[in-house]
């Protein structure tokens, strides 16, 4: 079945929007974790932030989060193309930034 953007997931039938973040973009100053904590986290292999929950938060705090962002690397997107965003980053090859030791960990 194909999805509409009206999911639960996304805020029911109001929200047709999903957040994305181009983690070749991030720096992963953090910034959109404290902001919107429930939406964002810092993913420890990279140290790059990426959308947990998109309705973890009230929209008004996401974008505060997008508004906010030193690189501009957060957008919304529309739903239907938030799985071809997603399956493009899976093949990016990342760099480790923002925890100190992140290249160490992978490493090992």
């Amino acid at each position: 079945m194909e999805r509409t953007g009206f999911e639960p997931e996304l805020g029911g039938q109001w929200r047709q929007k999903a957040v994305y973040v181009d983690e070749a973009v991030c720096i992963g100053c953090k910034h959109c974790a404290h902001v919107a904590r429930n939406t964002f986290y810092i993913e420890p292999d990279y140290g790059r932030s990426r959308v947990v929950n998109q309705d973890g938060d009230p929209e008004y705090l996401i974008q505060e989060a997008i508004d906010t962002c030193p690189v501009d690397c957060i957008h919304w997107v529309n739903y239907r193309d938030l799985h071809r965003l997603e399956t493009a980053r899976s093949h990016q090859q990342l760099v480790p930034v923002g925890f100190p030791g992140a290249a160490q960990r992978r490493a090992v």
